[in-house]
């Protein structure tokens, strides 16, 4: 029998890290001890100024009707006033800014409103894997220019120009980096604008949403170069460093027409975002910020302990992240060997093996665009992170 399903949603690739998570939960649910690096989640709570807001958001009783489709206005107010003072984004106004149901739906937002059939967008990879099917999704082809190990995963100005041709409508870019952790620098970002801006009409996507979780200690946004914002979309969001992934408040900051594009298409699919959760973000971008910094400590210090970790596993390849929450380690060395009738073709066998081996969860690399590597998190505790790559090293060790 023929699929009754639309051709769209068939030859849609299911999200890797969310089937990864699906399964893990699976055989939890079996009383199976799993220990989950998979999932692009903090373990922290929403701290706790901001689960208050909530609260009194709905004690007040003003937040239960539909929001605004772009926002509240006090928060759109807030964001840009962020983005002028912090991220130097001069012209960053209210008016530029559309609130989402998370980072993704903006994402989708602005690449449906943007595409027609048969545009390009240039994917700076390894990438988040949701950014090549939303394209397609809209009807645009991705066309991905890689970053190598060796470069810290990072493509560069050259290699995008390369890439560029008369069907290219726009590029898109994480830093700090998902997968990798790579954070771009201001200098790197100085020579992609100077390659964008030859080029009329192309615009650049900025994937900000780990801009708080960066061991730099030098952020820096694409539409804050000169002649860059009306040719930048930047999107950002609460997830990632306010500890916010359930709430789903993302944004995105535009120029005016593409910002009013994206009103108009998410009044037609899903309208505002949720009203409580905007009173709680109010409150997380203008009230204290010293939880996200602890967090961000945290993150470092596992980074770390991760690191000293797989440097001490043979075969393992790592570099070492700037930013946001996970390794991105190549395993190509693994491949072609076996243990207990289980050979590792590739990644995605690599992390069957070490899930059924192992029980730890992690993400093949080929979703991101780089088959050769895997995509760990060290989103968990101490003590998991120490069992996890325990676990691991001696789940290698059976391979010949």
């Amino acid at each position: 029998m023929n699929s009754i399903l639309s051709d769209r949603i068939n030859q849609m690739e299911e999200s890797a890290t969310l089937a990864m998570a699906k399964k893990a939960r699976e055989l939890k649910s079996q009383g199976v001890d799993i220990i989950s690096l998979s999932l692009g989640e903090p373990d922290f709570k929403t701290p706790k100024h901001i689960q208050e807001a909530a609260k009194a958001a709905i004690d007040e009783g003003k937040y239960f009707s539909y929001p605004p489709v772009a926002g509240y206005q006090d928060l759109r107010e807030a964001i840009a006033k962020k983005l002028r003072e912090v991220n130097h984004i001069a012209e960053a106004k209210a008016e530029n800014i559309v609130l989402s149901t998370g980072a993704k739906h903006s994402i989708a937002n602005v690449f449906m409103c943007l595409l027609n059939e048969g545009d390009e967008v240039v994917i700076f990879s390894p990438y988040w894997v949701s950014y090549s099917e939303i394209i397609k999704l809209a009807g645009g082809v991705p066309v991905l220019i890689e970053g190598s190990l060796e470069n810290n995963f990072k493509a560069t100005a050259a290699q995008l120009k390369d890439a560029l041709t008369d069907k290219t409508k726009a590029i898109i870019y994480s830093s700090p980096c998902n997968p990798t952790g790579s954070v771009f620098s201001k200098e790197e970002l100085q020579a992609i604008a100077e390659v964008v801006k030859e080029k009329d009409n192309l615009l650049v996507i900025a994937d900000e949403i780990y801009e708080l979780i960066n061991f730099t200690g030098k952020h820096a946004s694409m539409a804050a170069f000169p002649g860059m914002f009306d040719r930048t979309i930047t999107v950002n969001g609460f997830s990632k460093g306010y500890a916010m992934t359930g709430w789903r408040v993302g944004y995105i900051c535009a120029p005016l027409e593409i910002a009013k594009a994206c009103e108009k298409m998410q009044g037609q699919f899903t309208s505002g975002g949720t009203g409580i959760a905007q009173r709680a973000a109010l409150a997380g971008i203008e009230g204290d910020q010293s939880p996200s910094k602890e967090m961000e400590k945290a993150y470092l210090r596992r980074r770390d302990l991760v690191l000293d970790l797989l440097r001490d596993i043979p075969g393992i390849k790592t570099h070492v992240p700037e930013g946001a929450f996970y390794f991105f380690p190549e395993v190509s060395a693994f491949f072609g060997k076996s243990a207990n009738g289980f050979t590792i073709s590739d990644a995605d066998d690599f992390c069957l093996y070490i899930l059924k081996e192992a029980y730890v969860s992690l993400v093949t690399g080929a979703a991101f665009g780089a088959p050769d590597c895997v995509r760990l998190s060290y989103a968990a505790s101490d003590e998991e992170l120490k069992e996890a790559l325990k676990r691991m090293k001696e789940a290698l060790a059976k391979l010949s």
